[in-house]
Protein backbone atom coordinates (compact mmCIF):
# COMPACT_ATOMS: atom_id res chain seq x y z
CA UNK A 1 0.00 0.00 0.00
CA UNK A 2 1.50 3.37 -1.12
CA UNK A 3 1.85 5.76 2.07
CA UNK A 4 0.40 9.44 0.91
CA UNK A 5 2.55 12.16 0.32
CA UNK A 6 3.26 15.33 2.34
CA UNK A 7 1.24 17.36 0.00
CA UNK A 8 -1.67 14.57 -0.24
CA UNK A 9 -1.91 14.20 3.34
CA UNK A 10 -2.24 18.38 3.82
CA UNK A 11 -4.78 17.88 1.46
CA UNK A 12 -6.51 14.91 3.10
CA UNK A 13 -6.04 16.99 6.30
CA UNK A 14 -7.97 20.28 4.90
CA UNK A 15 -11.19 18.65 3.21
CA UNK A 16 -11.76 16.03 6.01
CA UNK A 17 -15.71 15.93 6.58
CA UNK A 18 -16.24 18.67 9.61
CA UNK A 19 -19.76 19.11 10.95
CA UNK A 20 -21.94 21.68 10.73
CA UNK A 21 -20.45 23.88 12.95
CA UNK A 22 -19.30 27.45 12.23
CA UNK A 23 -16.33 27.92 14.48
CA UNK A 24 -12.98 26.41 12.56
CA UNK A 25 -9.21 26.44 14.23
CA UNK A 26 -6.54 26.42 12.02
CA UNK A 27 -3.05 25.69 13.26
CA UNK A 28 -0.06 23.45 12.13
CA UNK A 29 2.02 25.57 10.09
CA UNK A 30 3.47 29.34 9.65
CA UNK A 31 0.89 31.84 9.34
CA UNK A 32 1.81 34.87 8.16
CA UNK A 33 -1.08 37.71 8.98
CA UNK A 34 0.53 40.64 6.73
CA UNK A 35 -1.05 43.23 9.47
CA UNK A 36 2.20 45.57 9.70
CA UNK A 37 4.97 46.71 7.88
CA UNK A 38 7.04 43.31 9.03
CA UNK A 39 6.01 40.11 9.06
CA UNK A 40 4.07 38.34 11.97
CA UNK A 41 3.42 34.78 12.23
CA UNK A 42 1.21 33.49 14.55
CA UNK A 43 0.60 29.99 15.09
CA UNK A 44 -3.37 29.55 15.23
CA UNK A 45 -6.62 31.35 13.62
CA UNK A 46 -9.87 30.47 14.17
CA UNK A 47 -13.12 31.70 12.18
CA UNK A 48 -16.80 31.90 13.05
CA UNK A 49 -19.04 32.54 9.98
CA UNK A 50 -17.19 34.39 7.49
CA UNK A 51 -15.17 36.35 9.86
CA UNK A 52 -11.61 36.11 11.59
CA UNK A 53 -12.62 35.63 15.35
CA UNK A 54 -8.70 35.29 17.04
CA UNK A 55 -5.38 35.58 15.90
CA UNK A 56 -2.33 34.41 18.12
CA UNK A 57 -0.95 31.09 19.67
CA UNK A 58 -2.75 27.82 19.48
CA UNK A 59 -3.40 27.57 23.53
CA UNK A 60 -5.42 30.65 23.41
CA UNK A 61 -7.04 29.62 19.88
CA UNK A 62 -8.36 26.16 21.47
CA UNK A 63 -9.97 28.29 24.15
CA UNK A 64 -11.52 30.53 21.89
CA UNK A 65 -12.66 27.82 19.43
CA UNK A 66 -14.11 25.37 21.86
CA UNK A 67 -14.24 21.79 22.07
CA UNK A 68 -16.91 21.31 19.00
CA UNK A 69 -14.74 23.22 16.42
CA UNK A 70 -13.43 21.98 13.48
CA UNK A 71 -9.71 21.78 13.69
CA UNK A 72 -7.97 22.34 10.31
CA UNK A 73 -4.42 20.99 10.20
CA UNK A 74 -1.93 22.92 8.27
CA UNK A 75 0.56 20.05 8.73
CA UNK A 76 3.42 22.75 8.13
CA UNK A 77 1.78 24.86 5.00
CA UNK A 78 1.71 28.09 4.98
CA UNK A 79 -1.49 30.21 5.22
CA UNK A 80 -1.72 33.82 4.17
CA UNK A 81 -4.80 36.40 4.05
CA UNK A 82 -6.38 35.50 -0.13
CA UNK A 83 -4.84 37.17 -2.64
CA UNK A 84 -6.28 40.26 -4.03
CA UNK A 85 -6.32 40.58 -8.00
CA UNK A 86 -5.23 44.38 -8.01
CA UNK A 87 -6.48 44.54 -11.84
CA UNK A 88 -6.81 41.86 -14.86
CA UNK A 89 -9.94 41.28 -16.89
CA UNK A 90 -11.89 38.70 -15.29
CA UNK A 91 -14.64 38.93 -18.44
CA UNK A 92 -12.15 37.81 -20.83
CA UNK A 93 -11.46 34.76 -18.89
CA UNK A 94 -15.92 33.97 -19.83
CA UNK A 95 -14.63 34.27 -23.41
CA UNK A 96 -11.65 32.66 -24.70
CA UNK A 97 -13.42 29.18 -24.62
CA UNK A 98 -13.73 28.04 -28.11
CA UNK A 99 -11.01 30.25 -29.47
CA UNK A 100 -7.67 29.49 -29.85
CA UNK A 101 -5.15 30.34 -27.00
CA UNK A 102 -2.04 30.34 -28.32
CA UNK A 103 -0.08 30.55 -25.13
CA UNK A 104 -1.60 27.30 -24.62
CA UNK A 105 -0.19 25.47 -27.19
CA UNK A 106 2.27 23.27 -26.22
CA UNK A 107 4.83 24.83 -28.62
CA UNK A 108 3.48 28.53 -29.32
CA UNK A 109 4.28 29.37 -32.34
CA UNK A 110 7.73 30.79 -33.60
CA UNK A 111 7.37 32.79 -36.79
CA UNK A 112 4.46 33.55 -39.32
CA UNK A 113 3.92 30.02 -41.01
CA UNK A 114 3.90 28.05 -37.68
CA UNK A 115 1.10 30.88 -36.47
CA UNK A 116 -0.69 30.09 -39.94
CA UNK A 117 -0.98 26.45 -39.60
CA UNK A 118 -1.92 26.39 -36.20
CA UNK A 119 -4.64 28.96 -36.80
CA UNK A 120 -5.67 25.96 -39.72
CA UNK A 121 -5.61 23.47 -37.53
CA UNK A 122 -7.29 24.96 -34.93
CA UNK A 123 -10.34 25.85 -37.76
CA UNK A 124 -10.23 21.89 -38.57
CA UNK A 125 -9.37 20.17 -34.94
CA UNK A 126 -13.00 21.90 -34.06
CA UNK A 127 -14.87 21.44 -38.49
CA UNK A 128 -15.62 24.80 -38.33
CA UNK A 129 -18.16 25.50 -40.61
CA UNK A 130 -17.28 28.12 -42.99
CA UNK A 131 -18.32 31.80 -41.95
CA UNK A 132 -17.46 30.97 -38.58
CA UNK A 133 -15.52 33.55 -37.10
CA UNK A 134 -12.07 31.80 -35.69
CA UNK A 135 -10.80 33.92 -32.51
CA UNK A 136 -7.21 33.76 -31.84
CA UNK A 137 -5.92 35.05 -28.23
CA UNK A 138 -2.15 35.60 -26.66
CA UNK A 139 -0.68 37.10 -29.79
CA UNK A 140 2.48 38.68 -30.04
CA UNK A 141 4.54 39.91 -33.05
CA UNK A 142 7.70 40.37 -30.98
CA UNK A 143 7.48 36.67 -30.34
CA UNK A 144 8.13 35.77 -33.80
CA UNK A 145 11.00 35.34 -35.79
CA UNK A 146 9.67 38.37 -38.38
CA UNK A 147 9.12 40.46 -35.31
CA UNK A 148 6.33 42.02 -37.42
CA UNK A 149 2.83 41.62 -37.25
CA UNK A 150 0.78 39.08 -39.64
CA UNK A 151 -1.24 40.74 -42.07
CA UNK A 152 -4.61 40.72 -43.67
CA UNK A 153 -3.08 38.85 -46.57
CA UNK A 154 -1.43 36.02 -44.61
CA UNK A 155 -4.87 35.48 -42.75
CA UNK A 156 -6.41 35.01 -45.77
CA UNK A 157 -4.12 32.64 -47.05
CA UNK A 158 -5.05 30.30 -44.14
CA UNK A 159 -8.68 30.92 -44.87
CA UNK A 160 -11.27 33.13 -47.05
CA UNK A 161 -14.70 31.91 -46.15
CA UNK A 162 -15.08 33.11 -42.59
CA UNK A 163 -13.91 35.82 -40.40
CA UNK A 164 -10.64 35.51 -38.70
CA UNK A 165 -9.63 37.65 -35.91
CA UNK A 166 -5.94 37.73 -34.14
CA UNK A 167 -6.15 39.36 -31.21
CA UNK A 168 -2.76 40.73 -29.50
CA UNK A 169 -1.14 40.11 -25.96
CA UNK A 170 -2.23 43.60 -25.00
CA UNK A 171 -5.54 43.64 -25.75
CA UNK A 172 -4.73 46.64 -27.55
CA UNK A 173 -4.44 45.61 -30.85
CA UNK A 174 -5.88 42.69 -33.47
CA UNK A 175 -5.21 41.42 -37.23
CA UNK A 176 -8.32 40.98 -39.08
CA UNK A 177 -8.77 38.79 -42.32
CA UNK A 178 -10.61 40.76 -45.43
CA UNK A 179 -13.63 39.26 -44.16
CA UNK A 180 -13.92 39.99 -40.72
CA UNK A 181 -13.06 43.59 -42.29
CA UNK A 182 -15.87 43.11 -44.25
CA UNK A 183 -18.06 41.91 -41.15
CA UNK A 184 -16.94 44.79 -39.59
CA UNK A 185 -18.19 47.05 -42.36
CA UNK A 186 -14.28 48.61 -42.57
CA UNK A 187 -12.78 49.52 -45.80
CA UNK A 188 -9.98 51.40 -47.32
CA UNK A 189 -12.40 54.35 -46.85
CA UNK A 190 -13.01 53.71 -43.24
CA UNK A 191 -11.70 57.08 -41.07
CA UNK A 192 -9.02 55.99 -38.88
CA UNK A 193 -10.54 57.10 -35.07
CA UNK A 194 -9.01 59.66 -33.36
CA UNK A 195 -6.26 57.53 -30.77
CA UNK A 196 -6.31 55.19 -32.91
CA UNK A 197 -4.21 53.15 -36.39
CA UNK A 198 -5.18 51.29 -39.34
CA UNK A 199 -2.02 50.97 -41.23
CA UNK A 200 -1.39 50.30 -44.84
CA UNK A 201 0.60 48.43 -47.12
CA UNK A 202 2.97 49.62 -49.66
CA UNK A 203 -0.57 49.83 -52.30
CA UNK A 204 -2.34 51.30 -49.65
CA UNK A 205 -4.70 48.90 -49.37
CA UNK A 206 -5.23 48.38 -45.39
CA UNK A 207 -3.05 45.49 -44.03
CA UNK A 208 -5.30 44.44 -41.09
CA UNK A 209 -3.77 45.83 -38.24
CA UNK A 210 -6.11 47.64 -35.76
CA UNK A 211 -4.53 49.56 -33.08
CA UNK A 212 -6.04 51.08 -29.74
CA UNK A 213 -9.18 52.78 -30.85
CA UNK A 214 -9.32 51.27 -33.99
CA UNK A 215 -9.54 47.98 -32.71
CA UNK A 216 -13.28 49.23 -30.93
CA UNK A 217 -14.20 49.17 -34.62
CA UNK A 218 -13.69 45.30 -34.70
CA UNK A 219 -14.92 44.88 -31.12
CA UNK A 220 -18.59 45.94 -31.40
CA UNK A 221 -19.31 43.18 -34.40
CA UNK A 222 -17.25 40.50 -33.12
CA UNK A 223 -19.53 37.68 -32.64
CA UNK A 224 -19.99 37.44 -28.30
CA UNK A 225 -21.17 34.74 -26.01
CA UNK A 226 -25.05 34.42 -25.12
CA UNK A 227 -26.31 34.62 -21.17
CA UNK A 228 -26.50 30.95 -21.18
CA UNK A 229 -22.70 30.60 -22.49
CA UNK A 230 -21.60 33.03 -19.93
CA UNK A 231 -23.22 31.85 -16.96
CA UNK A 232 -21.65 28.00 -17.97
CA UNK A 233 -18.29 29.43 -18.75
CA UNK A 234 -18.52 31.71 -15.08
CA UNK A 235 -17.31 29.02 -12.84
CA UNK A 236 -14.39 28.00 -15.13
CA UNK A 237 -13.45 31.57 -14.84
CA UNK A 238 -13.78 32.06 -10.82
CA UNK A 239 -12.18 28.37 -10.25
CA UNK A 240 -8.97 29.99 -12.53
CA UNK A 241 -8.75 32.38 -10.16
CA UNK A 242 -9.41 31.07 -7.23
CA UNK A 243 -6.59 28.16 -8.03
CA UNK A 244 -4.08 30.91 -7.74
CA UNK A 245 -5.44 31.97 -4.22
CA UNK A 246 -7.09 34.53 -5.15
CA UNK A 247 -10.15 35.56 -3.36
CA UNK A 248 -11.09 39.21 -4.91
CA UNK A 249 -11.25 39.50 -8.79
CA UNK A 250 -11.12 42.95 -10.81
CA UNK A 251 -12.87 42.95 -14.59
CA UNK A 252 -10.69 46.34 -15.54
CA UNK A 253 -12.50 47.51 -18.27
CA UNK A 254 -16.43 46.47 -18.23
CA UNK A 255 -18.85 47.37 -21.01
CA UNK A 256 -22.37 47.50 -20.61
CA UNK A 257 -23.28 44.12 -21.32
CA UNK A 258 -21.10 42.44 -19.19
CA UNK A 259 -22.23 44.96 -16.23
CA UNK A 260 -25.56 43.54 -16.80
CA UNK A 261 -24.72 39.85 -17.26
CA UNK A 262 -22.32 40.11 -14.06
CA UNK A 263 -24.91 42.26 -11.86
CA UNK A 264 -27.96 39.96 -13.12
CA UNK A 265 -29.51 37.30 -10.48
CA UNK A 266 -28.16 34.58 -12.38
CA UNK A 267 -24.67 35.88 -12.35
CA UNK A 268 -24.97 36.95 -8.65
CA UNK A 269 -26.29 33.44 -7.83
CA UNK A 270 -23.22 32.17 -9.57
CA UNK A 271 -20.25 34.21 -8.32
CA UNK A 272 -18.14 33.18 -5.10
CA UNK A 273 -15.97 35.75 -5.82
CA UNK A 274 -15.66 39.12 -5.00
CA UNK A 275 -15.62 40.61 -7.90
CA UNK A 276 -15.14 44.54 -8.48
CA UNK A 277 -16.22 45.99 -12.00
CA UNK A 278 -14.21 48.62 -13.57
CA UNK A 279 -16.96 49.80 -15.94
CA UNK A 280 -15.48 51.51 -19.20
CA UNK A 281 -15.31 55.45 -19.59
CA UNK A 282 -16.91 55.04 -23.25
CA UNK A 283 -20.40 54.16 -20.96
CA UNK A 284 -19.95 56.81 -18.38
CA UNK A 285 -23.11 59.11 -19.50
CA UNK A 286 -25.32 56.19 -19.60
CA UNK A 287 -24.12 55.21 -16.20
CA UNK A 288 -24.30 58.95 -14.89
CA UNK A 289 -27.86 59.30 -15.93
CA UNK A 290 -29.24 56.64 -13.09
CA UNK A 291 -29.02 58.82 -9.90
CA UNK A 292 -29.15 56.18 -7.49
CA UNK A 293 -26.23 53.95 -9.04
CA UNK A 294 -23.87 53.00 -6.26
CA UNK A 295 -20.34 52.40 -6.55
CA UNK A 296 -18.19 50.80 -3.94
CA UNK A 297 -20.89 48.39 -2.31
CA UNK A 298 -21.18 45.09 -2.66
CA UNK A 299 -24.18 43.28 -3.71
CA UNK A 300 -23.54 39.73 -3.08
CA UNK A 301 -19.81 39.27 -4.21
CA UNK A 302 -20.23 42.00 -6.49
CA UNK A 303 -19.77 45.94 -7.11
CA UNK A 304 -19.10 48.55 -9.05
CA UNK A 305 -15.84 49.76 -7.86
CA UNK A 306 -14.89 53.03 -10.06
CA UNK A 307 -14.18 54.06 -13.81
CA UNK A 308 -12.03 53.01 -16.31
CA UNK A 309 -10.16 55.63 -18.89
CA UNK A 310 -7.14 54.64 -21.13
CA UNK A 311 -5.14 57.42 -21.62
CA UNK A 312 -2.57 55.10 -23.96
CA UNK A 313 -1.70 52.21 -25.42
CA UNK A 314 1.02 48.95 -24.67
CA UNK A 315 4.50 49.86 -24.93
CA UNK A 316 5.39 46.74 -26.30
CA UNK A 317 2.84 47.47 -29.34
CA UNK A 318 4.44 50.75 -29.64
CA UNK A 319 1.21 52.70 -28.82
CA UNK A 320 2.33 53.85 -25.50
CA UNK A 321 2.63 57.29 -24.85
CA UNK A 322 6.26 58.67 -24.19
CA UNK A 323 7.79 62.27 -23.86
CA UNK A 324 11.17 60.25 -26.10
CA UNK A 325 10.85 58.21 -29.37
CA UNK A 326 10.63 54.48 -29.52
CA UNK A 327 13.91 53.56 -31.30
CA UNK A 328 12.34 51.66 -33.76
CA UNK A 329 9.54 54.20 -35.13
CA UNK A 330 5.67 53.43 -34.78
CA UNK A 331 3.48 50.22 -35.58
CA UNK A 332 3.68 51.28 -39.53
CA UNK A 333 7.49 52.22 -39.34
CA UNK A 334 7.77 56.08 -39.35
CA UNK A 335 10.01 58.35 -37.43
CA UNK A 336 9.68 59.89 -35.13
CA UNK A 337 7.25 58.21 -33.22
CA UNK A 338 6.46 58.60 -29.43
CA UNK A 339 3.01 57.43 -29.71
CA UNK A 340 -0.08 59.11 -28.85
CA UNK A 341 -2.93 59.99 -26.50
CA UNK A 342 -6.00 57.20 -26.90
CA UNK A 343 -8.04 60.00 -25.21
CA UNK A 344 -7.32 63.68 -25.49
CA UNK A 345 -6.26 65.35 -22.43
CA UNK A 346 -9.50 68.02 -22.73
CA UNK A 347 -11.81 64.68 -22.68
CA UNK A 348 -10.14 62.88 -19.93
CA UNK A 349 -10.72 66.10 -17.92
CA UNK A 350 -13.97 66.91 -18.79
CA UNK A 351 -15.27 63.12 -18.21
CA UNK A 352 -12.98 62.46 -15.13
CA UNK A 353 -14.82 65.34 -13.39
CA UNK A 354 -18.42 64.08 -14.14
CA UNK A 355 -17.17 60.60 -12.34
CA UNK A 356 -15.35 62.74 -9.88
CA UNK A 357 -18.16 64.63 -8.81
CA UNK A 358 -20.34 61.99 -8.01
CA UNK A 359 -17.98 60.64 -5.51
CA UNK A 360 -16.83 57.59 -7.94
CA UNK A 361 -13.42 56.60 -7.79
CA UNK A 362 -11.10 57.26 -10.82
CA UNK A 363 -9.12 54.19 -12.89
CA UNK A 364 -6.16 55.60 -15.16
CA UNK A 365 -4.76 53.82 -17.49
CA UNK A 366 -1.28 54.95 -18.22
CA UNK A 367 2.14 53.45 -19.38
CA UNK A 368 4.39 55.89 -21.04
CA UNK A 369 5.90 58.69 -18.96
CA UNK A 370 3.77 61.11 -21.55
CA UNK A 371 0.56 59.40 -20.23
CA UNK A 372 0.90 59.55 -17.08
CA UNK A 373 1.75 63.36 -17.14
CA UNK A 374 -1.64 63.47 -18.53
CA UNK A 375 -2.93 61.88 -15.64
CA UNK A 376 -1.35 64.09 -13.39
CA UNK A 377 -2.56 67.30 -15.40
CA UNK A 378 -6.10 65.68 -14.94
CA UNK A 379 -5.80 65.00 -11.37
CA UNK A 380 -4.77 68.48 -10.96
CA UNK A 381 -6.85 70.22 -12.14
CA UNK A 382 -10.04 67.95 -10.49
CA UNK A 383 -8.22 69.80 -7.13
CA UNK A 384 -7.72 65.99 -6.01
CA UNK A 385 -5.45 66.25 -2.93
CA UNK A 386 -3.95 63.00 -0.60
CA UNK A 387 -5.93 64.29 2.41
CA UNK A 388 -9.13 63.76 0.39
CA UNK A 389 -8.62 60.05 0.29
CA UNK A 390 -10.12 59.68 -3.20
CA UNK A 391 -7.21 57.14 -3.92
CA UNK A 392 -6.96 57.45 -8.26
CA UNK A 393 -5.70 54.58 -9.02
CA UNK A 394 -2.97 54.88 -12.47
CA UNK A 395 -2.75 51.06 -13.65
CA UNK A 396 0.39 50.03 -14.95
CA UNK A 397 2.38 53.20 -14.46
CA UNK A 398 4.84 51.63 -16.11
CA UNK A 399 7.51 54.00 -17.76
CA UNK A 400 7.08 56.07 -14.91
CA UNK A 401 9.70 59.06 -14.24
CA UNK A 402 11.61 59.52 -10.65
CA UNK A 403 10.14 62.70 -10.74
CA UNK A 404 6.45 62.03 -10.97
CA UNK A 405 6.44 59.43 -7.77
CA UNK A 406 6.14 62.88 -5.62
CA UNK A 407 3.59 63.99 -7.57
CA UNK A 408 1.55 61.00 -6.93
CA UNK A 409 2.28 61.40 -3.52
CA UNK A 410 0.58 64.73 -3.20
CA UNK A 411 -2.55 63.16 -5.33
CA UNK A 412 -3.26 60.08 -3.17
CA UNK A 413 -1.95 57.88 -6.07
CA UNK A 414 -2.47 54.45 -5.96
CA UNK A 415 0.04 53.05 -8.59
CA UNK A 416 -1.07 49.52 -9.81
CA UNK A 417 2.80 48.14 -11.28
CA UNK A 418 3.21 45.32 -13.44
CA UNK A 419 5.94 43.28 -12.38
CA UNK A 420 6.18 40.80 -15.32
CA UNK A 421 6.94 43.14 -17.53
CA UNK A 422 10.34 42.35 -17.01
CA UNK A 423 9.97 39.23 -17.69
CA UNK A 424 8.03 38.98 -20.72
CA UNK A 425 8.73 42.23 -22.29
CA UNK A 426 12.13 43.98 -20.57
CA UNK A 427 14.18 42.56 -23.83
CA UNK A 428 11.84 44.30 -26.04
CA UNK A 429 11.46 47.48 -24.20
CA UNK A 430 15.44 47.27 -24.67
CA UNK A 431 15.13 47.88 -28.27
CA UNK A 432 13.49 50.84 -28.20
CA UNK A 433 14.30 52.43 -25.02
CA UNK A 434 17.72 53.41 -22.83
CA UNK A 435 18.89 50.83 -20.33
CA UNK A 436 18.00 53.36 -17.61
CA UNK A 437 14.84 54.05 -18.41
CA UNK A 438 13.79 50.38 -18.89
CA UNK A 439 15.08 49.73 -15.56
CA UNK A 440 12.94 52.09 -13.70
CA UNK A 441 10.22 49.92 -14.94
CA UNK A 442 7.02 49.34 -12.27
CA UNK A 443 9.28 50.86 -9.62
CA UNK A 444 7.93 49.39 -6.98
CA UNK A 445 10.45 49.87 -4.19
CA UNK A 446 10.76 53.87 -5.29
CA UNK A 447 6.77 54.03 -4.96
CA UNK A 448 7.18 52.61 -1.56
CA UNK A 449 9.83 54.53 -0.51
CA UNK A 450 7.99 57.85 -1.50
CA UNK A 451 4.82 56.54 0.94
CA UNK A 452 2.74 55.59 -1.47
CA UNK A 453 0.88 52.71 -1.47
CA UNK A 454 1.62 50.53 -4.53
CA UNK A 455 0.09 47.15 -5.90
CA UNK A 456 1.19 44.50 -8.42
CA UNK A 457 -0.88 42.75 -11.22
CA UNK A 458 -1.41 40.19 -14.07
CA UNK A 459 -3.36 42.07 -16.22
CA UNK A 460 -4.49 38.81 -17.49
CA UNK A 461 -5.31 37.42 -20.08
CA UNK A 462 -2.01 39.85 -20.61
CA UNK A 463 0.05 37.52 -18.82
CA UNK A 464 -1.06 34.08 -16.74
CA UNK A 465 -2.65 34.59 -13.45
CA UNK A 466 -0.16 32.60 -12.02
CA UNK A 467 0.56 34.85 -8.56
CA UNK A 468 3.51 32.98 -7.21
CA UNK A 469 5.31 34.12 -10.54
CA UNK A 470 4.11 37.76 -9.85
CA UNK A 471 5.86 37.11 -6.67
CA UNK A 472 8.81 36.18 -8.71
CA UNK A 473 9.13 38.48 -11.38
CA UNK A 474 9.09 41.69 -8.62
CA UNK A 475 11.56 40.26 -6.57
CA UNK A 476 13.97 39.13 -9.26
CA UNK A 477 13.09 41.44 -12.26
CA UNK A 478 14.70 39.28 -14.95
CA UNK A 479 14.24 38.61 -18.07
CA UNK A 480 14.56 35.46 -20.29
CA UNK A 481 17.77 36.28 -21.48
CA UNK A 482 19.08 36.69 -17.96
CA UNK A 483 19.22 41.09 -18.27
CA UNK A 484 18.01 42.24 -14.81
CA UNK A 485 15.99 45.13 -14.92
CA UNK A 486 16.30 47.53 -11.92
CA UNK A 487 18.02 45.35 -9.44
CA UNK A 488 17.38 48.49 -6.88
CA UNK A 489 13.79 48.25 -7.48
CA UNK A 490 13.85 44.56 -6.29
CA UNK A 491 11.34 43.85 -3.50
CA UNK A 492 11.79 41.19 -0.44
CA UNK A 493 9.32 38.65 -0.16
CA UNK A 494 7.13 40.62 2.63
CA UNK A 495 6.76 43.65 0.54
CA UNK A 496 6.25 41.67 -2.79
CA UNK A 497 3.59 40.19 -0.85
CA UNK A 498 1.63 43.26 0.61
CA UNK A 499 2.11 44.12 -3.45
CA UNK A 500 -0.71 41.17 -3.63
CA UNK A 501 -2.65 41.54 -0.46
CA UNK A 502 -2.24 44.82 1.98
CA UNK A 503 -1.96 46.84 -1.43
CA UNK A 504 -4.67 45.91 -3.14
CA UNK A 505 -6.99 46.28 -0.41
CA UNK A 506 -6.02 49.74 -0.12
CA UNK A 507 -6.48 50.78 -3.15
CA UNK A 508 -10.27 49.03 -3.30
CA UNK A 509 -10.97 51.11 0.12
CA UNK A 510 -11.42 47.47 1.64
CA UNK A 511 -8.54 47.46 3.75
CA UNK A 512 -10.99 47.33 7.38
CA UNK A 513 -12.25 44.40 5.27
CA UNK A 514 -9.58 41.71 3.71
CA UNK A 515 -5.78 41.73 2.82
CA UNK A 516 -4.73 40.57 6.39
CA UNK A 517 -5.37 37.92 8.72
CA UNK A 518 -7.05 40.19 11.65
CA UNK A 519 -9.73 39.73 14.18
CA UNK A 520 -12.98 41.16 12.64
CA UNK A 521 -12.02 40.65 8.52
CA UNK A 522 -13.59 37.85 6.24
CA UNK A 523 -12.09 34.88 6.61
CA UNK A 524 -10.51 34.75 3.03
CA UNK A 525 -7.16 32.60 3.23
CA UNK A 526 -4.93 30.92 0.66
CA UNK A 527 -2.55 27.96 1.46
CA UNK A 528 0.57 27.32 -0.02
CA UNK A 529 3.21 24.72 0.22
CA UNK A 530 5.97 26.45 0.81
CA UNK A 531 6.66 29.83 3.30
CA UNK A 532 7.60 32.73 0.59
CA UNK A 533 9.07 34.41 3.31
CA UNK A 534 11.47 31.53 3.79
CA UNK A 535 11.67 30.57 0.06
CA UNK A 536 14.73 31.38 -2.03
CA UNK A 537 14.18 34.04 -4.73
CA UNK A 538 15.20 31.45 -7.60
CA UNK A 539 12.22 28.74 -5.88
CA UNK A 540 9.23 31.47 -5.40
CA UNK A 541 7.47 30.87 -8.86
CA UNK A 542 7.61 26.83 -8.14
CA UNK A 543 5.39 27.39 -4.92
CA UNK A 544 2.44 25.61 -5.33
CA UNK A 545 -1.27 26.93 -4.21
CA UNK A 546 -2.93 23.66 -2.28
CA UNK A 547 -5.90 25.65 -1.25
CA UNK A 548 -8.26 28.27 -1.43
CA UNK A 549 -10.81 29.12 0.88
CA UNK A 550 -13.17 32.32 0.81
CA UNK A 551 -15.21 33.22 3.47
CA UNK A 552 -14.11 30.28 5.57
CA UNK A 553 -15.50 28.05 2.76
CA UNK A 554 -12.96 25.85 0.81
CA UNK A 555 -14.03 27.15 -2.66
CA UNK A 556 -10.67 25.02 -4.54
CA UNK A 557 -8.16 22.66 -3.78
CA UNK A 558 -4.88 21.88 -5.41
CA UNK A 559 -5.83 17.35 -7.08
CA UNK A 560 -4.08 14.81 -5.29
CA UNK A 561 -1.19 13.73 -6.97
Amino acid sequence: MRRPTAFAALLLALTAPVAAQETTLYRGGPIVTMDGDTPQTVEAVVTEGDRIAFVGSEKEARKVAGDNAAVRDLKGATMLPGFIDAHSHFTVATQMAGGLDLRAAPTPPADIPALQAAIRAHIAARAMPPGQWAIVWQYDQEALAEKRHITRAELDAVAADRPILVLHVSLHGAVANSAALAAAGIDEATPVPPGGIMPRDAAGRLNGVLLEKAMFLMLAKMPQPTAEQKLAALDAAQDAYFAEGYTHAQDGATLPPDIAFLSSDAARQRLRIDLALLPFSTGLDALLAQPDLSFGTYTDHVKLQGIKFVLDGSVQARTGFFTRDYARGSPEGTHPWHGQPVLSEADFVAQAKKAHDRGWQLFVHANGDAAIDMAIRGFDALGIKAADDRRPVVIHSQFQRRDQLPAYARIGVGPAYFSNHAWYWADVHRTNFPAEVVDFISPLRSARAAGLTPSNHSDFSVTPLDTRFMLWTSMARVSPTGVVSGADERLGAYEALQALTTGPAWQAFEEDRKGRIKPGLLADFVILDKNPLTTPVEQIRNIRVVATIKEAKMVWQAPLR
